[in-house]
């Protein structure tokens, strides 16, 4: 079960989605949670259906008993349906244009932050995640909701990169500020300096973009 998908892939299958996007937007990458957490969610209905199974098949086949189990089935199978429907769902998804998050089977729900409101991208992946390449996704914005964390999503890496590259298409740098601007190193020193003395930089955070900056003369 793979972790995420690309655009051709999914361009197909998210009918839905593909409604939501504006003129000339296009879908850049589509990824879900890492199918370690559908592993999480159905294995307790495997359990328990391997059990119902091991107790059923223990007499003979025409017991009454062993029929009954055997009907019982349906019910952790239905939940362990549910779960996988939810998993599958619950899509998270990068446009030229901005962040999507979407999950819901019928009654759907959508969280988008436009790309231009992205302040800085935080990504965290444990020892098993780089192997198995899962991991979170933090993205902090100027919109009301501030942050937003996408936790064991699948190809995380290629999440941001995808995520960053559009960002920089549109005109963007990674600290929020248009291109333009970024020239003028002393300008942006300059700000930095105000957010450090109004206590949102510490002396630590503006000493490492200011030197970022300086590098850049």
């Amino acid at each position: 079960m793979p972790g995420s998908w690309s655009n051709g892939e999914e361009k197909m299958k998210n009918n839905y989605i593909n409604r939501l996007l504006g003129e000339n937007e296009l879908m850049l990458l589509v990824t879900r949670q890492h199918w370690f957490v559908l592993l999480g969610m159905i294995l307790p209905e495997l359990v328990v259906m391997a059990v119902m199974i091991a107790v059923s098949t223990a007499g003979s086949f025409i017991n009454p008993l062993a029929a009954l189990g055997f009907a019982v089935l349906i019910i952790p199978l239905g939940s362990m349906l549910r779960d996988t429907l939810i998993w599958y769902y619950q899509q998270y998804i990068v446009t030229n244009r901005r962040v999507m998050q979407v999950n819901g089977i019928v009654n759907k729900n959508v969280i988008d932050s436009s790309l231009e409101k992205v302040n800085d991208v935080k990504m965290s992946q444990s020892f098993f995640g780089r192997i198995f390449n899962y991991g979170d996704i933090e993205i902090l914005t100027a919109s009301e909701l501030g942050v937003n964390l996408f936790r064991r999503i699948g190809n995380p890496v290629k999440f941001k990169i995808d995520m960053l590259n559009a960002k920089e298409k549109l005109g963007f740098s990674d600290n929020g500020l248009p291109q333009k601007q970024a020239s003028d190193i002393p300008g942006l020193i300059s700000k930095l300096d105000e957010l450090r003395k109004q206590g949102v930089l510490n002396e630590e955070e503006f000493n490492i973009k200011k030197a970022a900056l300086l590098s850049k003369m």
